[in-house]
């Protein structure tokens, strides 16, 4: 049974337009805006780090351990989220896990197309073992189009022969650009955030003249053997259900 709380959520996203609805522009500032309503613990330790180019921030708090990292990719279609949008969520990981959480702010489409968003997370991750970090400490975690860019990451350093995380979450992972899951279109008026047109909108700003096929940017399409475990979590009324449930099935 969904809770008092979580319901007064959902009213609150259905009320709101629907993301396929918003600009660019738009969907980024609603998106900034809703982080700003989030105030962090005042034991929360935010540090500004550059991993290799790529603009990075260390979240922890007094629980964290330097036995295991959390690098965390933030979601936001390919176009939109950053690092200030994700810090509630990096905190709350950070104390949950008792780990240190990098998370990194990946170019972003339409200025910056498939694969800049791989490179990215492939360089913030090399930058972290660089630090001293072994690969058996690293879980690798990201949510909806980050859930994606976390098996594209995966699939590109087993390719390149290089140590994998020990494990890896995807939470809603958007796996299929080309949108082809049947809850795409049946879970459409279920789901309070995320529509089939808005996700249309996404790929084709992030693909550009890429085939929405190609591994690197549907993972779903992608030899996934050799990975490490990997943990997927969705919700039963989410357009990104399909997704997240082939991949289970791969």
């Amino acid at each position: 049974m969904i809770s008092k709380e979580l319901q007064a959520i959902i009213s609150v996203l259905k009320s709101q337009p629907a993301l396929g609805e918003l600009s660019i522009e738009e969907l980024r500032a609603t998106i900034e805006a809703n982080a700003m309503q989030f105030h962090l613990p005042q034991d929360v330790e935010c540090q500004p780090v550059d991993a290799r180019g790529v603009p990075a921030e260390w979240v922890t708090t007094p629980e964290s351990v330097q036995e295991r990292f959390i690098y965390y990719l933030h979601g936001g279609g390919y176009v939109a989220g950053s690092i200030s949008t994700h810090r509630e969520i990096a905190w709350r990981l950070s104390r949950a896990a008792k780990a240190p959480v990098l998370t990194i702010g990946y170019r972003l489409a339409p200025e910056n197309p498939f694969p800049a968003a791989v490179e990215d997370a492939i360089a913030g991750y090399r930058w972290l073992l660089s630090q001293g970090v072994d690969a058996t400490q690293v879980v690798i975690a990201g949510e909806s189009a980050g859930g994606g860019l976390v098996m594209a990451t995966l699939v590109a350093l087993r390719d390149a022969g290089e140590p994998l995380p020990a494990a890896a979450v995807c939470v809603s992972p958007w796996v299929d650009l080309e949108c082809t899951g049947k809850s795409a279109v049946t879970k459409v008026n279920l789901d309070p955030l995320v529509n089939r047109d808005g996700l249309f909108k996404n790929a084709k700003d992030y693909l550009g003249n890429t085939d929405p096929r190609t591994p690197l940017a549907s993972p779903i399409y992608a030899d996934l053997t050799g990975l490490p475990p990997l943990l997927i979590q969705v919700g039963t009324a989410e357009v990104l259900f399909d997704d997240a449930t082939r991949l289970a099935e791969r």
